[in-house]
C-alpha cells in the first residue's frame, strides 16, 4: 500500500487511483490510523463503516470524487450519526443527510467523522467548545479560530483532503487564514444549508476548506445547487473574468486597522501588490461602509436572529450552555423591533454604497485578519478580541458577497497571514481564477460536470428500481431528490409502468423524482432503449430549473390509473406494493 498524502489535495489522490498505486480502501485504513492534533474530532465515522464505504465505491471511478476522504463541522446533520452543535445536551439523531453532503457523497467522496466547533458556531476563536479547545496547526499555542476550527485543522493536518464549515461572520474564511489553508464563503444559498444547524438563518453559509484553489473549485462543483426544500437555496449566473482583466479595489490604508501588527500590515500590502501585477491595476477604496455593515452583526438586532432558533433550548438547558455563548444569545432580548427596522434600513444604505463600489471594481482585496492571538490571550480578553478577528469578515453575509481567503505568507514572527478576494454574488469563478493566479496555480479546471447532464427519473429508474442498473452501467451518479412544479400527473400504466404526463399549470401536483447525472455522449444510448409512450423530454422542478427528464404521451394514459396523490412512484408503491 502506498502511503498517499490528502495534503496533495483531490487531483493527486485520483491520479494516484489512476496510476493503480494506491485504493479507496487503503486510503480509509490511512484515515482510521491516523493520529489527530487535540479537538479536532467531535465525532468519527465507524471504522467498519468507512471501509465498508471504500468498497461500495468499487467501479465507481468516474465519479468526480472518488474516493476522496472529507469531514464535516458538527453543526451539519448527516443520518446515522448525533449533532451536536458542540452542545452535549443539544445533541439529536440526524434524521436525514443534508442536501449539501448528499451531493458530496453521490460524486464518490467518503466522509470520515464530524469535527469541532466554537459552540452554536457563536465565535471566531475556537475556544469555545466542551470538546478541547483547538490550536493552529504552526502549534505555540496559535488559536486556530472558529467557529470552524476542526474542519480547517482537519485539513491543514492532513486527515482529510478537504472538509466543510459554515460560515456567518467570517467561520470559513478566519480558520482558513491561522492555519495556511484556503477558505471559500461562497454567495449565500449557492449551498443549500438545510440541515444545518442555524446560527443566523438569513446570513448562514456552508463553507469549503481545502489545500488549493483547484480543490475548492472541484468542491465547489459538486455541491453547489438548490434544494426544493430550502427557502434560502437559490442560484444566478456571473461573468467570469480573467486576472489580467479584473478591475481590483485594495483597501485606503487609513482605513484598516491592524491592531498595533506590523507583520500583517506589510504582508496585506505585499499580497495587494502582487494582486495589481496580476491584474488590470488597483485603486484604493473606502471600506468603511462595509466595516459599520459588519459592526450590524454582533451589535445590531442579528443577534436576536441567533436567538429565535435557540431560545427555547436556551430556556429550558441553560446551564448546559457554555456561559460565554449564553451571554452572547441572551444578549438578542434587548432589541426591539423598532431597533431591527433601523439596522436593515441602516443596512439597505450600506448595500447601496458597496453596490456602487463593485460597480467599478470586480474584486475587494482585503486582509482575512488584523492580527493573531494565542489561546492564552483569547482568554484574558474572549470578547473583545474575538470582534477583532471578524473585523474584516463579518460584513461579507450581510452584503451578499462571495469571498475566497487564501494564504498570504508569514509574518516576521512566523506567524500566517491572510488575503481575501471579495466579490459581488455569483462572482465565484472570477475569484477562484485570480486566487489560483495568485498562488501560481494552473487556472481551476473546468466545474467535475463539464460533459455531463442531469436527468429526472420518475419510475424504474429510481434507485433501488429494476432499470436503475441501466443508468450506473453508463456511468451515472444519483445528484439529488427532487420535486417536479405542480403541472404535472403520475399515471400507472396497464403495463405497470409509472408515467409522468404535463398538464396545465394548476392542475397537476408536485411528483417526488431523482435527478442523476451522467455522460452526455451516453444520453442516446439510454434513449435507445426507451420504447414509447415514454420519452425524454424536459421536466420543469418547483426551483424553477429545467432538466431533460422521462415523460410520458397523454394519450396512454387511456384506461390508465392516475396516482398523482401519491406524490411519487415510490410512496405509490409503499401504498400499495407493486
Amino acid at each position: 500500500m502506498t502511503s498517499i498524502d490528502t495534503r496533495r489535495g483531490i487531483a493527486a489522490l485520483r491520479d494516484a487511483y489512476r496510476r493503480g498505486e494506491t485504493g479507496p480502501e487503503d486510503v480509509a485504513e490511512q484515515v482510521i490510523a491516523a493520529p489527530a492534533p487535540h479537538g479536532v474530532w467531535i465525532g468519527r465515522v465507524e471504522p467498519d463503516a468507512l471501509r465498508r464505504r471504500a468498497r461500495e465505491l468499487r467501479g465507481s471511478e468516474h465519479l468526480p470524487l472518488y474516493g476522496i476522504p472529507f469531514a464535516v463541522k458538527d453543526n451539519i446533520d448527516v443520518a446515522g450519526l448525533p449533532t451536536t452543535a458542540a452542545c452535549p445536551a443539544f445533541a439529536y439523531p440526524a434524521p436525514r443527510t443534508a442536501p449539501v453532503v448528499e451531493r458530496l457523497l453521490a460524486a464518490g467522496a467518503m466522509l470520515t467523522g464530524k469535527t469541532n466547533l466554537d459552540q452554536f458556531a457563536t465565535g471566531l476563536t475556537g475556544s469555545r467548545s466542551p470538546y478541547g479547545a483547538v490550536e493552529s496547526v504552526y502549534g505555540g499555542g496559535l488559536i486556530a479560530d472558529g467557529s470552524s476550527s476542526g474542519s480547517a485543522v482537519a485539513v491543514a493536518a492532513g486527515l482529510v483532503a478537504f472538509a466543510l464549515g459554515t460560515d456567518t461572520a467570517g467561520s470559513g474564511r478566519v480558520p482558513a487564514a491561522l492555519n495556511g489553508i484556503v477558505g471559500l464563503k461562497p454567495t449565500r444559498g449557492l449551498l443549500s444549508t438545510l440541515g444545518v444547524v442555524p446560527a443566523c438563518r438569513s446570513l448562514d453559509c456552508v463553507s469549503v476548506f481545502t489545500h488549493d484553489v483547484a480543490d475548492a473549485a472541484a468542491v465547489l462543483g459538486v455541491a453547489a445547487g438548490p434544494h426544493p426544500e430550502d427557502p434560502w437555496s437559490r442560484t444566478g449566473t456571473a461573468q467570469a473574468k480573467a486576472p489580467d482583466s479584473v478591475l481590483l479595489a485594495v483597501a485606503r490604508p487609513e482605513t484598516l486597522d491592524f491592531e498595533g501588527d506590523r507583520g500583517q500590515a506589510e504582508r496585506y500590502a505585499a499580497g495587494c501588490a502582487a494582486l495589481a501585477r496580476l491584474t488590470a491595476g488597483a485603486d484604493p477604496v473606502d471600506v468603511g461602509p462595509l466595516l459599520e455593515a459588519g459592526g450590524l452583526l454582533y451589535q445590531g438586532p442579528w443577534v436576536a436572529e441567533r436567538l429565535a432558533d435557540l431560545e427555547d433550548f436556551l430556556r429550558g438547558h441553560a446551564d448546559e450552555v457554555l456561559p460565554l455563548t449564553r451571554g452572547i444569545l441572551r444578549g438578542g432580548h434587548r432589541f426591539t423591533a423598532a431597533d431591527t427596522f433601523r439596522a436593515q434600513h441602516r443596512l439597505r444604505e450600506l448595500r447601496a454604497a458597496t453596490d456602487r463600489l463593485f460597480a467599478r471594481a470586480d474584486v475587494l482585496a482585503l486582509p482575512t485578519i488584523p492580527t493573531t492571538y494565542t489561546l492564552a490571550e483569547i482568554a484574558a480578553d474572549p470578547l473583545g478580541r474575538n470582534a477583532v478577528l471578524g473585523r474584516y469578515t463579518q460584513f461579507a453575509n450581510l452584503l451578499d458577497l462571495a469571498v475566497v481567503s487564501v494564504p498570504n505568507g508569514h509574518t516576521p514572527d512566523g506567524r500566517p497571514a491572510g488575503l481575501q478576494l471579495i466579490g459581488p454574488a455569483f462572482s465565484e469563478p472570477t475569484l477562484l481564477a485570480l486566487a489560483a493566479a495568485l498562488l501560481g496555480e494552473a487556472p481551476p479546471a473546468a466545474p467535475p460536470d463539464e460533459g455531463l447532464v442531469e436527468l429526472a427519473v420518475v419510475g424504474h429508474h429510481l434507485r433501488g428500481e429494476a432499470r436503475n442498473g441501466e443508468l450506473v452501467a453508463l456511468g451515472g451518479h444519483f445528484a439529488r431528490t427532487a420535486r417536479t412544479a405542480e403541472c404535472y400527473r403520475l399515471y400507472r400504466l396497464p403495463s405497470g409502468v409509472p408515467g409522468l404526463v404535463r398538464v396545465a399549470a394548476g392542475a397537476g401536483a408536485a411528483i417526488e423524482v431523482e435527478i442523476w447525472r451522467l455522460p452526455s455522449t451516453a444520453l442516446g444510448t439510454l434513449l435507445a432503449g426507451v420504447a414509447p409512450p415514454l420519452s425524454i423530454g424536459f421536466v420543469s422542478t418547483v426551483d424553477g430549473s429545467v432538466t431533460q427528464g422521462f415523460l410520458c404521451e397523454a394519450y396512454a394514459t387511456a384506461g390508465a390509473r392516475d396516482i398523482t396523490a401519491s406524490g411519487g412512484w415510490r410512496a405509490h408503491r409503499h401504498e400499495e406494493g407493486p
